[in-house]
């Protein structure tokens, strides 16, 4: 684990097809001249292309320029018809890992290390936890107003980063509700029931302990905000904390420190996991 990854990053990325000074855009740039190669090799214009595989000449042209972000139906299509044998479409992989936003393929880096990851949120369920619904309707309501392209990036990222739930060897995670966050009914009532009904089954899961903060506590130790504690087999440790137009992952072992007790005050604090599934099943049954 690198002692230092401390840093500052925007949280919401401004509205573009890809943006070439992430490091994904080097990827996409690679791609996009191989098709070209292909294309030419093949003596096709880039018109002719687009026709065969139902996409106009411009979104060709930006993908090739390394511009646009190429969806996996489209590198099919263009290996079928350029005849690539499979070389084009074996690309997927590379461009479905570019096309999550830079500081999610981070962070999805570290937890893809961790062997215990604990996390409190006081205004939304934890991403790790959301339904696919709950994280669309999140970013839906973001203002200002995400494009399409971006929310289905930010969803597609989120939901990749739930393969630790299940991940071998399981990783111990533990999460802290704010009781808001069980209650408030973003996205609408079914998609707030579907959401509680994804709590209970995870809650359920060997590895995983689910806990909520009511509401009426007098004493709450997680005042300063929402957080992610993550542990390493190394023993190191960082802390992630996220604000309204930045986010940060913090090394420096005293930080980390007081994230850390921070973090286990919160937990005795809240509900036992027993106390809480039932908390949440109580919820579902009112909403």
């Amino acid at each position: 684990m690198t002692a230092e990854v401390t840093r500052d990053c925007t949280a919401d990325e401004p509205d573009r097809d890809i943006d070439l000074e992430d490091d994904s855009g080097a990827v996409i740039a690679a791609v996009g001249r191989q098709i070209r190669l292909w294309r030419e090799a093949a003596g096709m214009r880039a018109a002719e292309l687009g026709a065969a595989i139902g996409y106009g000449e411009n979104q060709v042209y930006k993908v090739e320029t390394g511009k646009r972000i190429p969806k996996p139906e489209f590198l099919d299509k263009v290996d079928e018809v350029l005849g690539a044998g499979g070389k084009l479409a074996a690309m997927k992989k590379d461009v479905a890992e570019a096309r999550y936003p830079k500081k999610v393929r981070d962070l999805a880096r570290l937890e893809a290390e961790a062997v215990e990851l604990g996390a409190y949120d006081n205004h939304n369920v934890n991403g790790l936890l959301q339904t696919e619904e709950y994280a669309r309707a999140l970013y839906e309501m973001r203002r200002p107003s995400f494009s399409r392209d971006q929310v289905d990036r930010y969803v597609a990222g989120r939901m990749a980063r739930q393969e630790i739930l299940e991940r071998q060897p399981l990783t111990t995670l533990s999460f802290v509700q704010e009781e808001v966050t069980i209650k408030r009914p973003l996205g609408g009532r079914m998609v707030a029931r579907r959401q509680l009904e994804r709590l209970l089954e995870v809650g359920q899961l060997r590895n995983v302990e689910v806990q909520v903060m009511p509401t009426d506590r007098e004493d709450h130790a997680g005042m300063g905000g929402p957080l992610q504690l993550l542990k390493f087999e190394d023993g190191s440790a960082v802390a992630h904390w996220e604000g309204q137009l930045s986010s940060r992952l913090i090394s420096d072992p005293k930080e980390v420190r007081i994230v850390e007790l921070r973090y286990g005050i919160i937990r005795a604090q809240a509900l036992t996991p027993r106390e809480s599934l039932a908390f949440i099943e109580k919820a579902l049954g009112e909403t």
